[in-house]
């Protein structure tokens, strides 16, 4: 395990290799601030190491203010795998990862991401405590985060409705979901339980057939699932799928959706404030799977209690809607600076005691 130098963003950041297994991922450590980093692990074929660092660090951060927002106790961390590993040693990489986790010491947490099965985070148990979404922890829940986080997406989803479409109910909308992968096929379930007409896009076509076939979902590509005729878009695949032209040609009056930074930039934030499209902070409205991951890890919270901070999620992106409009200013920037005062109240503090 190697720490890399200079990058002043971050408390630590790390490149682990392992050479027996092939194994090269990279773990940053945003901020311990609020507690332990915390994070998932993601395992991905990225096109360069440079990619691979440059997600870890974008995704490290988010993490940092979602964890602040969903207030669970936790600082923020993200690792990333370079994908793709071989099949007949991919136990042992991950054991060789949870390896590199205990090196750390306890200062990241490691959870759960695209890519990485509950089986792979129970094998980077073996080698290190530090580690979430295991199973039960004695309190009647724990394990994937997934149903977790599509439950709080849901929320969000129905208090975007709620402000953008002034709908009580989620009965005839139109949301488009683009990725149904763990998270994204089980929102499908809850979104056409309550009602609302489906367009999903997947690059595996397997799971569309599945999705449309169970749903009566209508089909679309990647490509064009973006400018659909909806009401809501629900970005449920990776990253930075909201650019600039996506935002200035997009027919849905909302975002909403499960997929972590959303937007490719600021800018493309700004266009959606000014032509009214309705955003839904990703790290706020996706944080119902670390809320989950949080207190199987702290044994902090009762399922009742646990399952109420997911449910805060509708309040949290109602709120942020509303005073996007009221405070003319963009919802993300508004989260982000919840987000900030919340870092510095902690910091301030821990300063005085």
């Amino acid at each position: 395990m190697k720490i890399l130098q200079n990058i002043d963003t971050h408390e630590k950041v790390v490149r682990v290799e392992d050479k027996a297994t092939g194994l090269i991922a990279y773990i940053a450590i945003h901020s311990t601030l609020l507690g332990p980093a915390t994070g998932g692990c993601r395992l991905f074929d990225y096109e360069t190491e440079g990619d691979a660092l440059a997600d870890t660090l974008r995704l490290s951060k988010g993490m940092t203010y979602k964890n602040a927002i969903a207030d669970v106790g936790l600082g923020g961390g993200k690792s990333v795998i370079m994908g793709p590993l071989d099949p007949s040693k991919r136990e042992a990489a991950f054991i060789a990862f949870g390896r590199a986790v205990h090196q750390l010491g306890g200062d990241y947490i490691a959870a759960e991401d695209v890519g990485v099965s509950v089986n792979d985070i129970h094998n980077i148990a073996k080698s290190t405590k530090f580690a979430t979404g295991l199973g039960d922890n004695g309190n009647g829940f724990g394990g994937d985060p997934a149903p977790y986080t599509a439950l709080g997406v849901l929320g969000g989803i129905k208090a975007t409705a709620h402000f953008a479409l002034k709908r009580s109910d989620l009965e005839g909308v139109r949301i488009a979901i683009q990725g149904i992968g763990s998270v994204g096929s089980r929102l499908c379930k809850l979104l056409s339980d309550s009602g609302a007409k489906l367009v999903v896009a997947d690059i595996d076509s397997a799971k569309i057939t599945e999705v449309c076939d169970l749903y009566q979902a209508e089909p679309s590509s990647l490509n064009d699932i973006l400018l659909s005729d909806v009401d809501i878009i629900a970005p449920c695949a990776m990253g930075r799928a909201i650019t600039v032209d996506i935002a200035k040609s997009m027919r849905a009056v909302a975002i909403a959706g499960a997929a972590n930074n959303q937007l490719a930039s600021p800018l493309a934030g700004e266009v959606l404030f000014n032509r009214q499209i309705a955003y839904a902070p990703d790290y706020v409205i996706n944080a119902g799977g670390i809320i989950m991951a949080g207190a199987e890890y702290l044994k902090n919270l009762t399922e009742a209690k646990m399952t109420k901070k997911i449910d805060e999620i509708y309040g949290r992106i109602l709120g942020l809607h509303v005073q996007s409009k009221h405070e003319q200013k963009p919802s993300y920037l508004l989260a982000d600076k919840l987000a900030e005062d919340i870092f510095a109240k902690a910091f301030l503090e821990r300063e005085v005691a």
